[in-house]
């Protein structure tokens, strides 16, 4: 035990631990090692001698009055007024008596019961650490070598010192992974399971990874002179970004999509080739929904109930549907507005229902009557 800060902060640095939570650690470890070879009735105390640098154990007894009746059940945790000040003559009622126990007397029993407390609380305070280190990286890219796909077609990657999973309804569609891959993907959730220890499940077709991918391609986002508003993404396929620049002189739609497309095509090609609209933000409704329906070219938004009412020329209707009703549903997703088209020539369409495929030419005249109705 003379050596003990030198164990500490030899744990410490190999494990890569707060000094003082090992401190802590180990005089936890030393209380429990107590409770088991003197007795677990009794109150113990535990702390590192800062002069000698040494590791010291106590009981603890309490100060009561003479008339206590914890005092008639033979508790040895308590100890009468009188008898306490033969010890400490300005001891008062509630204060600690404390006594130091020997080290030596606990024997090769405690010791090994000692070094297992210490492994155990040791593992724990590691656990924790990563634990916490991971959930601060939701949200956030990270990297990592597959190291084994199960029959299920879940991938499992080593990240530094964790293994995380990569369910295959997190996958791109299409997508396949081999052993030795690197792949590169969004921390999704971190919890502990009882049965599995931590639980680390990562996506690759969450937004977030969107959001996350652009970060670090966009040294403006990074920086903070570009703020994502929103996202919405049909993994694999098309996914729109609202943008809003918190600089006078910066343009966030073309900072985010750089030179000749550099920036987004570079994070495109990360998302197999999704196309990605990149919106700037406003905090008008009816101004960012008529800008998320890019390509097509707007009359007039109108909010009503909760919902968009989007009047449109007849031959941009296709195009603010989409394939399949893509961009009409990706609207929707990035604006939180559910959204029903109505050509000028009066037929509805809302995004639930929406599935064309043309797309027309866009009509240069048909921005003369742009929000005439706000």
């Amino acid at each position: 035990m003379e050596k003990i800060v030198d164990i500490i902060e030899s744990i410490a640095h190999e494990k890569g631990l707060d000094i003082n939570e090992v401190k802590n650690t180990v005089t936890v470890a030393l209380i429990k090692t107590a409770k088991r070879v003197y007795g677990s009735e009794y109150e113990y105390g535990a702390e590192i001698d800062p002069a000698t640098k040494t590791l010291k154990l106590y009981q603890k007894v309490i100060v009561v009055a003479p008339d206590d009746e914890r005092l008639l059940e033979g508790n040895e945790n308590f100890i009468a007024i009188k008898e306490a000040k033969e010890v400490d003559p300005d001891i008062e009622i509630g204060d600690e008596l404390t006594y130091e126990l020997p080290l030596d007397n606990l024997g090769r029993t405690a010791a090994a019961t000692l070094q297992k407390e210490l492994e155990y609380h040791i593992q724990r305070l590691l656990e924790n650490n990563i634990f916490e280190k991971y959930q601060k990286l939701v949200g956030k890219t990270v990297f990592g070598t597959v190291v084994r796909i199960d029959n299920d077609e879940n991938t499992y990657i080593e990240i530094e010192e964790i293994r995380a999973v990569l369910p295959r309804k997190n996958r791109i569609k299409g997508e396949k992974f081999k052993i030795g891959n690197v792949v590169k993907s969004v921390i999704r959730k971190v919890l502990i399971d009882k049965s599995q220890g931590m639980y680390v499940e990562l996506s690759r077709t969450s937004p977030k990874f969107l959001e996350s991918l652009l970060e670090l391609e966009v040294p403006e986002i990074k920086d903070e002179m570009i703020k994502i508003v929103g996202s919405a993404r049909i993994p694999g396929e098309r996914a729109k970004i609202a943008l809003s620049s918190l600089h006078p002189n910066i343009d966030a739609v073309g900072a985010t999509v750089g030179t000749k497309g550099v920036r987004i095509n570079a994070v495109s090609k990360e998302l197999h080739n999704e196309n990605i609209d990149c919106i700037e933000y406003s905090n008008i409704p009816e101004i960012f929904i008529a800008r998320a329906l890019s390509p097509a070219i707007i009359s007039n938004v109108k909010i009503q109930n909760g919902k968009a009412i989007v009047t449109l020329p007849s031959d941009q209707k296709s195009k603010a549907i989409g394939k399949n009703g893509i961009n009409i549903r990706l609207t929707s997703m990035l604006t939180g507005f559910e959204i029903e088209l109505v050509e000028s020539g009066s037929s509805t369409v809302s995004a639930e229902s929406s599935s064309h495929d043309d797309q027309p030419e866009r009509d240069p005249n048909a921005l003369k009557n742009l929000f005439g109705g706000l």
